[in-house]
């Protein structure tokens, strides 16, 4: 399920259909940024401080300057019109929090797997999650400090990706670039849906 419209006896309002998208990758790699930049609503964030109590078990290395951490998930909205709005969940980063996950995702239309060049193994459990679901998704390849260091195609073949599977260069703290990644999920779920049926 990966939608809902429903009309409430009596009352006379329609409820517009919902759309379920996650925003996945590894830690710190710019997923509450996302959600926060392209949400219409103050994303509710579940946002800690990081304590020397992860210091064993959550893998900071390479994360410049982060000292807070997602502990349950973002949450943003986007209304396209009246009858549509798209509900947006970040997903948390550290593998301690994966049993969250398979909540997240339920009825979720499809994903966003966030990934950053300089640490592009982090995003490996995000694509192979959502492999192994069969659950479509796009990979935004988060240009920090508005460099690109790598290609599309490049990424591509570093994740061993099918050939399907979009590969999108953004701006994780640009609206409108965070609006372009989710159009292109859209699009390749409805391509999978036409090849499908």
């Amino acid at each position: 399920m990966d939608s809902v419209r429903s009309e409430r006896p009596g009352a006379g309002q329609r409820i517009p259909m919902a759309l379920k998208i996650l925003i996945a990758g590894g830690f710190g790699v710019g997923k509450t940024t996302l959600v926060g930049a392209v949400s219409e609503i103050r994303p509710l964030q579940t946002e800690e401080v990081l304590s020397s109590a992860g210091e064993d078990t959550d893998d900071v290395s390479g994360v410049e300057a982060k000292t807070t951490t997602t502990v349950a998930m973002d949450f943003g909205r986007i209304t396209i019109n009246e009858d549509l709005q798209v509900y947006l969940f970040g997903t948390p980063g550290q593998d301690r929090f994966w049993f969250l996950w398979d909540e997240l995702a339920f009825g979720a239309l499809g994903a966003v797997v966030l990934a950053d060049t300089r640490r592009l193994a982090d995003c490996f459990p995000s694509v192979d999650y959502f492999e192994t679901r069969r659950t479509p998704f796009v990979v935004g390849v988060n240009c920090f400090d508005g460099k690109q260091l790598h290609s599309p195609a490049s990424v591509r073949n570093a994740l061993d990706l099918d050939p399907d599977v979009p590969v999108v260069l953004c701006d994780a703290r640009d609206r409108q670039s965070g609006k372009d990644l989710l159009i292109a999920l859209v699009e390749h779920v409805a391509k999978r849906r036409v090849v499908a049926a």
